[in-house]
């Protein structure tokens, strides 16, 4: 049984939520006895709100339980030790959030328009005012955007506002199922003059988004990475790490271990818009960049493109299909990023004898696929788990990121 929210040692009462085949999941209704590692939720909706599940705990001992939870799925699935244990890379543990869907839904009952993240245990928008993890000044915006878009006429057809903080700007994506009428445009663009901000409508799917407000801005949204003189450029709904101190440490963490030579040629697997190639590519003769997304590819050729990057280049695979005869595969790699989404990596590392590494470096966002991915790898070819630590990208969260080092 799996309480949310309880702590190991702790008598609770709960309320099951769910059955699963090997386990079920609950709702902490009350600690009768509270463990000394408890501690007082900042949030005034911690414990509704589905967007944390940690603020009860310091984030040390957050750290603590996410670092055991990676070395027990590393034993007990992959049968892996590393060699040594990383120190956490550790950042802001308030105000990280860059990117953000916000659920609205203008409820009668209430008398008002509820903006935020989705309950814990039901499908319900959260009753907040305010949220401690966006990045600044969009934590603040709830009770606003709140009372914008009751005033809307599409109020009830408006589901969902995308927030993306930018090094230069902050932009909000508004997904409209109603044409906005001529005020509502005119309540929007007044909004995003007040606050400073870039407003986009979103009538269809991620192509059909349009900006609203201002008319012409001087340049696209970006980040820097300033350690390795690259900007990465992004569109206001596309993908982008949450935390962007945590993500600038993460990048020189990677290129460190991975430890490119000036004549290496590196494979950047899952490399989305370029977060990792481009930097690589500041160290390492030539990065080929491999991505599923067609969007994707076009975003990180762009942001080669804008960096001076001649070194780098991007292409399009579905790399969840490869079957071991795509040429690029075996153009004779020294060093391979890995950095797959929460199914990991296996058909990679099942045709990882193609490609032939001798280092690979593996960014995980999800410990249990890491595992499997690291066993294939120690177990079955040949390779040597250096080390291995936590990210803490998601503080106050249960999502585990997390990065591992192999040698041949």
């Amino acid at each position: 049984m799996f309480v949310a929210g309880a702590l190991e040692g702790e008598e609770v009462r709960f309320q099951r939520r769910k059955s699963r085949r090997n386990f079920d999941e609950a709702e902490l209704l009350e600690v009768l006895e509270a463990s000394p590692e408890r501690i007082d939720a900042r949030c005034e909706a911690f414990g509704r709100c589905g967007g944390c599940a940690l603020q009860h705990v310091s984030a040390e001992q957050q750290r603590q339980i996410k670092a055991q939870t990676l070395q027990d799925n590393l034993l007990r699935i992959g049968q892996v030790t590393p060699d040594r244990w990383l120190d956490p890379i550790v950042g802001p543990i308030w105000n990280y959030r860059r990117r953000a869907r916000l659920g609205v839904k203008d409820v009668y009952a209430k008398d008002r328009v509820l903006v935020g993240f989705r309950e814990r245990h039901a499908p319900y928008i959260t009753d907040m005012h305010r949220c401690e993890i966006l990045a600044e000044p969009v934590d603040s915006m709830i009770d606003p955007l709140s009372d914008l878009i009751g005033e809307l006429s599409i109020k009830a057809r408006l589901p969902q506002i995308e927030i993306a903080v930018a090094d230069n700007a902050i932009a909000l994506v508004f997904r409209v199922l109603d044409t906005p009428s001529a005020a509502d445009e005119a309540l929007l663009r007044g909004f995003g003059e007040e606050h400073g901000l870039r407003i986009y409508l979103q009538p269809g799917g991620p192509d059909s988004v349009v900006l609203l407000y201002p008319e012409s801005p001087p340049d696209s949204l970006y980040y820097d990475l300033p350690e390795f003189d690259v900007r990465i450029a992004f569109d206001a709904v596309g993908f982008v790490q949450v935390n962007s101190d945590i993500n600038r440490s993460m990048v020189s963490h990677a290129v460190e271990l991975l430890d490119p030579g000036s004549d290496d040629r590196v494979l950047d697997l899952y490399c989305g818009i370029g977060n990792f190639s481009l930097p690589l590519g500041r160290r390492a003769d030539t990065v080929l960049g491999v991505e599923g997304e067609a969007m994707l590819v076009k975003a990180a050729s762009d942001n080669a493109t804008l960096n001076g990057a001649d070194n780098v280049s991007f292409r399009q695979a579905d790399l969840s299909a490869i079957d071991g005869s795509e040429r690029w595969l075996r153009d004779g790699w020294d060093c391979v990023l890995l950095d797959p989404a929460r199914s990991g990596a296996q058909e990679i590392v099942n045709h990882i004898d193609t490609i032939g590494p001798r280092r690979i470096v593996y960014v995980s966002c999800h410990p249990g696929t890491l595992a499997r991915d690291a066993g294939t790898l120690v177990n079955e070819k040949g390779y040597q788990c250096e080390a291995a630590g936590i990210i803490d990208m998601f503080p106050h969260t249960a999502h585990i990121e997390s990065i591992a080092v192999f040698n041949k």
